[in-house]
């Protein structure tokens, strides 16, 4: 069992699960970045599925995956108790391209800053494999702008930048600042907000 099953395990609500989509991403999604309507959208690390079923309710074409068999689990009984469609999947986001399909957008919020240095190349390489040509993809991660004491690895720009660009078919668009929301004492964290392109 993965540390991330563990922390779902025995009806538990790790830090991370909101029960409701980030305000970063309900803010790009407000400004029209997901559009057109119906697009096909995949949630890397979808945990209980908020973000995806927040997308599927707007009309879109969505997909989630993710490696605790519990969250899907979750992800899957709030869809059916919605009433929305979405595919949600036990799977490896080092390995995407086993998905067989290819995306509009991809969205990864609370994943990046899990991997170690050598998985990094690996994920930016599946990513680029899930994404259609033209397509984008939006990383959102603990920042190195939070003091150092708990939670996942600080991440800095340029590892973002670093990461992505030595991936064939990457292009990496301004990285800005944002706030990953938790359920933390003090709310939320600092996150950087990473647009990407894959090149046509």
């Amino acid at each position: 069992m993965s540390w991330f099953d563990t922390a779902y395990a025995e009806g538990g609500t790790p830090t991370w699960d909101l029960g409701r989509p980030q305000g970063a991403v309900v803010r790009l999604a407000d400004a029209g970045v997901f559009e057109p309507r119906g697009a096909a959208i995949l949630d890397v690390g979808c945990g209980t599925g908020e973000h995806a079923l927040f997308f599927a309710g707007r009309g879109h074409r969505v997909a989630g995956v993710d490696l605790a068999a519990e969250a899907i689990a979750r992800a899957r009984a709030k869809a059916d108790d919605r009433e929305l469609a979405a595919d949600f999947l036990v799977h490896d986001a080092l390995d995407l391209a086993a998905l067989g399909r290819t995306f509009d957008v991809a969205l990864d919020v609370g994943l990046f800053h899990t991997l170690g240095d050598e998985d990094r190349p690996r994920y930016a390489a599946s990513l680029a494999s899930a994404v259609r040509p033209g397509g984008r993809a939006f990383v959102l991660c603990w920042s190195d702008r939070n003091p150092f004491g708990f939670g996942p690895r600080r991440i800095t720009r340029r590892e973002l930048r670093t990461t992505f660009r030595a991936a064939a078919g990457w292009r990496v668009e301004p990285i800005s600042g944002e706030t990953l929301e938790t359920r933390l004492p003090a709310g939320g964290v600092a996150a950087w907000l990473a647009r990407l392109s894959r090149r046509a």
